[in-house]
């Protein structure tokens, strides 16, 4: 698949990076091949295949969520710079 000049330039602009004329031109054969891949991808018969998040058979793996005792104010604003009662001290962001 060609791409033009215009869409290259484009793809960089949203892409936020200043590229050389050589550079471009290099970007531009990667699409190409990239987007070349994909339709190689598109032309298999996918009717048969479910879809799916993930290739291995993952569970959830996160643990159980078990309550706990919670930190002691002291302790979690032993190191805070600005400390005001029992909370951080931040600065003033809106007016």
């Amino acid at each position: 698949m060609a791409l033009s000049q215009e869409t290259v330039d484009y793809v960089a602009n949203l892409s936020r990076i200043a590229l050389s004329p050589e550079e471009l031109k290099k970007l531009s054969r990667q699409l190409e091949a990239v987007l070349e891949h994909i339709d190689r991808l598109n032309e298999l018969d996918t009717a048969d295949i479910p879809p799916t998040s993930h290739i291995l058979p993952l569970q959830n793996v996160v643990r159980p969520d078990v309550p706990t005792a919670s930190l002691p104010v002291d302790k979690a604003l032993a190191n805070a710079p600005d400390r005001r009662g029992a909370f951080f001290g931040v600065p003033k962001v809106i007016e």
